[in-house]
């Protein structure tokens, strides 16, 4: 069998047990290949053709498209516009010092470059500060899914007490006292300045903050010179033997699933929101676009560099015990060699590409 099509059944084989990633009754082992004939299918000789030809046969590696606009918030100029004045405005916050905008800054990749973000009364959380990057592409928002949409996202960390510390109903007021603001949300939403609408215009804006045309997915397209030898090598290295694929996939790159990846915190994760144990440490997969902007990485910011990552990732991850079962088996180590890791590295940069730059208005 042509080891390209090796290479695409095992890939195959893979995203079929994602959804087990963490049961071990489920999963089956990805690859009966040996690890010489793996590594021997990813050398410099990959013909771009043969390689996208088998990506296309992998329906789970597709072009990233547009964001998903829901259908009870479309993308109108006045909501837009609205939704920029109310992301840069401290006045959302209990002290009117903190904005949207503190941690999730258009310069340093819509995060804060911190392991951690700063807490309202002082210190730092125990998590990075999310990008806000492709973040209308997922079906749930949050390290831990806690909010099903992003117009949910968006009102959580204005009233919670470590990051805005600002009831909603005084934010109401004080928007509306506001002349400005009470013109502006009358030009958006019939019914003026409510929960729903702060909501619905933050996230409306948020969308338009969005990272897509990469190299990867030109070479998705049918343009096999959007990635250099070493480019594709290292794309061929995503989808087979690195197993990133395995739960980077779909449209942001992306499964929305959520996994223990190993890391040794004292994170509850997912389980704090389903009160399940073997969601002890689970997260959601990250989408990978927008990735060189917004170091450093992981929900704990302990990890630097893409460097870092890499190895993380092929040595099987931290010793947390409820690590997902698919690393343990898998991926414990992978035994990339260091020109395998030079490959996957300018890969996974293709995906970074210019995010767009959004200022801070004049504000009413």
């Amino acid at each position: 069998m042509n080891k390209l099509v090796k290479g695409a059944v095992l890939t195959l084989i893979m995203c079929i047990g994602l959804s087990a990633c963490g049961e071990k009754e489920k999963v089956k082992a990805p690859t009966n290949l040996s690890t010489e004939e793996q590594s021997k299918s990813q050398g410099n000789e990959i013909d771009p053709e043969e390689l996208l030809t088998s990506l296309r046969n992998h329906t789970t590696l597709v072009p990233i498209g547009d964001v998903p606009i829901p259908t009870d918030n479309p993308m109108k100029p006045e909501v837009l516009e609205l939704g920029q004045m109310l992301f840069f405005d401290p006045r959302l916050s209990g002290n009117n010092e903190v904005s949207c905008q503190t941690c999730h800054d258009p310069n340093m990749g819509y995060g804060d470059n911190q392991p951690t973000f700063d807490k309202y009364t002082g210190g730092n959380e125990a998590r990075n500060s999310p990008t806000v990057i492709n973040s209308g592409y997922y079906t749930s928002n949050f390290w831990d899914g806690r909010a099903a949409s992003l117009e949910e996202q968006a009102l959580g960390p204005i009233q919670n007490s470590d990051e805005m510390n600002q009831p909603l109903n005084e934010l109401i007021k004080e928007l509306s006292a506001i002349k400005g603001y009470q013109e502006r949300f009358q030009a958006a939403f019939p019914d003026g300045i409510t929960e729903q609408n702060i909501a619905k215009a933050l996230a409306a804006f948020q969308r338009q903050i969005v990272v897509k045309d990469t190299p990867y997915d030109r070479f998705l397209e049918g343009d096999t010179e959007a990635l250099t030898k070493q480019e594709v090598s290292g794309l061929r290295l995503f989808t087979g033997k690195a197993f990133c694929v395995t739960c980077h996939n779909g449209l942001n790159l992306s499964d929305n699933n959520f996994y223990n990846i190993g890391l040794n915190t004292e994170d509850k994760g997912r389980q704090a929101v389903t009160g399940q144990e073997g969601d002890l440490g689970r997260i959601r997969t990250l989408g990978l676009y927008g990735l060189t902007h917004t170091a450093p990485y992981m929900r704990d910011g302990s990890i630097a560099t893409l460097e870092d990552v890499i190895d993380y990732y092929d040595r099987g991850g931290d010793s947390h015990p409820n690590k997902s079962f698919f690393i343990q088996k898998f991926m414990s180590p992978i035994g990339l060699t260091d020109q395998e890791k030079a490959d996957l590295l300018p890969f996974l940069k293709t995906l970074g590409e210019e995010t767009p730059i959004f200022t801070k208005p004049e504000l009413p």
